[in-house]
Formats: structure tokens, sequence, C-alpha cells
């Protein structure tokens, strides 16, 4: 299977992730941030469906939270 983008690879979402797969990250357990369209990640994984497995970062670098994004909704960062 040919993949557009490689583990670790930065990348921008390009499309606003649905709430209910937005797995966030244990120091933002309890404020949660809005993940929106435009935001930086890095790839973590491929998943077996297809999508990518995101790991969102905040302006420090640091992961935020966890989304699944199918390809076409991803741009190199």
């Amino acid at each position: 299977m040919q993949t557009k983008f490689k583990r670790h690879e930065m990348v921008r979402i390009l499309a606003d992730p649905d709430p209910e797969y937005i797995e966030y990250s244990i120091d933002y357990d309890d404020e949660q941030p809005k993940i929106k369209k435009g935001m930086k990640g890095k790839i973590n994984l491929l998943l077996s469906n297809g999508k990518y497995h995101v790991e969102i970062l905040d302006e420090k670098g640091d992961v935020i939270a966890y989304i699944p994004m199918p390809e076409e909704y991803l741009e190199k960062a």
C-alpha cells in the first residue's frame, strides 16, 4: 500500500476532526482545548482502516491530543 506520509512527519489538518474520536493527552484531560483545522500535528502511525493516527501539537510542540484522520484531510507542514 502506497502512503503519502511517513511516521513522525509534520502535517497540518485541513478539516475539523470528529469530536467523538479525539483522545486528549493526560495533561489536557481537564481543560480540553478545541482541535480545529489548520493545527499542526505529527504522524504517529498508519491505522488498519487506512487513516493516520495524528498527534496534535501546541505552539511549544507538546502533544495536546490524538486523532484519526484520512489522508485527504492532511497536508505537509
